[in-house]
């Protein structure tokens, strides 16, 4: 996820790479009497903690201007269950977080974002705040930084009222230490949404960092919704090798997650919203909701088809709710009403 006009236009290694990291994890071709009273403390402040439904629609909010459709939250279309507010930003504590709303969206205070946090909230959607991006320069990398970003995205939870925390760390992460922060998160609010928007080749194996991550949070992680796009080619869970853009790419890698450990709760298919959303790897909504029919129903794949089935798949992910507004909304109409339907 970026903020430039087209969208975060990353090299990939290439998927004879990708091969071997698979071959060397071993996962190719496989299918969590007291003393007088004290005037009482004030109550610590605590983020809206609303269910989030099985089938899941996430959607990432800009917080800048870069040619898509400017939004406020209310804007958001109502198709969005998760709505992920990009970006955080490092502040000069390592591993820390803060939150600076851009003029450009429009807003006339901080109260009236805060109000339109708590609609949504109201309205039975979640909001997360997104650390990361493709220009993120967050690192979490020991436990000082580890204890500085629970600390500092445990803070902004209770200030703004955010349900949870995305990871869309692009530039590499700690398993060791994210797990440690994102524990200290939900130790501080148990019904923390965290959600992740891994690239491609961050999940083609479990001994892969965010992998690991992942599976490392997956007694309380909602919902892995990896980027699949600016990606090139990959493997698949087959062996195969897959061409983005494809319903074969959207299953087969998906696999990987699903029988890498993940729970199918907690995997979601992320696509850009348009083509001027990202690089490369857009699908119409016609292919997203092709490929979440094979992998719950095993019907509409291509020449993949998985083992088995995954009726309990979390659903999809888009890069931006601003591009799919400038399109019409395409995505949240076709998509967003296609996850919903899924039994």
């Amino acid at each position: 996820m970026v903020r430039a006009r087209s969208g975060r236009v990353t090299s990939r290694l290439a998927a004879a790479l990708a091969a071997a990291v698979l071959a060397s994890a071993g996962i190719l071709a496989a299918g969590t009497a007291p003393a007088a009273a004290a005037p009482p403390a004030a109550p610590t402040p605590t983020a809206h903690t609303s269910a989030v439904p099985g089938h899941a629609v996430t959607g990432y909010w800009q917080n800048f201007d870069n040619g898509a459709t400017v939004q406020k939250l209310r804007d958001v279309n109502d198709a969005y269950d998760i709505i992920a507010v990009a970006f955080a930003d490092a502040t000069d504590r390592p591993g820390a977080v803060t939150f600076n709303l851009d003029p450009a969206v429009g807003y006339a205070s901080v109260d009236d974002f805060k109000a339109d946090i708590k609609a949504k909230q109201a309205a039975g959607r979640s909001v997360v705040l997104s650390v990361g991006g493709e220009k993120g320069a967050v690192s979490v990398n020991d436990g000082a930084s580890a204890q500085n970003f629970a600390d500092s995205v445990n803070g902004l939870m209770d200030e703004y009222g955010f349900d949870g925390v995305d990871i869309d760390l692009e530039n590499g992460l700690s398993a060791t230490y994210m797990t440690q922060a994102l524990r200290a998160v939900h130790a501080a609010h148990s019904g923390v949404v965290v959600t992740m928007a891994p690239q491609t080749i961050d999940m083609q194996s479990p001994q892969t960092e965010y992998f690991k991550t992942a599976l490392g949070i997956k007694d309380f992680l909602t919902a892995v919704n990896m980027q699949y796009y600016n990606s090139g080619s990959m493997n698949g869970c087959d062996g195969n090798v897959y061409a983005q853009g494809t319903v074969d790419f959207l299953t087969s890698l998906a696999c990987i997650q699903l029988t890498g450990g993940l729970d199918p709760s907690q995997v979601g298919l992320g696509v850009p919203a348009s083509p001027r959303a990202a690089g490369g790897g857009y699908v119409d909504p016609s292919v997203v909701n092709a490929a979440l029919d094979c992998l719950t129903r095993g019907t509409s794949c291509g020449s993949f088809t998985p083992s088995t089935t995954y009726p309990g798949l979390r659903g999809a992910m888009t890069w931006s709710t601003n591009w799919d507004a400038a399109g019409g909304d395409a995505f949240a109409n076709q998509v967003g009403a296609h996850v919903h339907s899924l039994p």
